[in-house]
């Protein structure tokens, strides 16, 4: 437990903060990153497992959230997967990443009507697109 005290007009308020709730946090956030990217790329966990030298039940413990991911663990994922650690934060303080699953659906509602190929060209479209955005920055 962390405690803050703030004042405010001569005034104390005391907050109390269970540090443990956010580690959690954190670590399902991240376990679902790496299963989001994990399955991008059409990788198994025992796959992934085998790429990063942990077992597949270790590999699945990450991404549910139930296990502390060490910094080397986590380099490894990231390097294997192919991201950088910006993408595999750059949502976590908005809601974007609780909405995620659900945009993500839609997606994938609008193009299970397309081929293989129309897919693929949408694909490059939208990585030439947010690469343009990532320019502007």
């Amino acid at each position: 437990m962390i405690f803050l005290i703030n004042t405010c007009k001569g005034r104390f308020n005391i907050e109390c903060f269970d540090i443990r709730s956010s580690w959690r946090n954190i670590n399902s956030y991240v376990g679902e990153r790496i299963r989001f990217y994990r399955k991008a790329q059409n990788l198994t966990q025992a796959q992934l497992g085998e790429m990063v030298e942990l077992p597949q039940p270790y590999v699945g413990d990450i991404e549910r959230g139930e296990r502390n991911i060490s910094l080397d663990t986590l380099q490894k994922n990231l390097v294997v997967l192919n991201i950088k650690p910006l993408q595999l934060f750059k949502n976590y303080d908005t809601k974007l990443s609780k909405e995620l699953p659900d945009m993500l659906n839609r997606l994938q509602f609008l193009l299970e009507s397309r081929s293989n190929k129309e897919i693929e060209i949408l694909i490059k479209m939208i990585n030439n697109l947010l690469e343009s955005i990532d320019e502007l920055k």
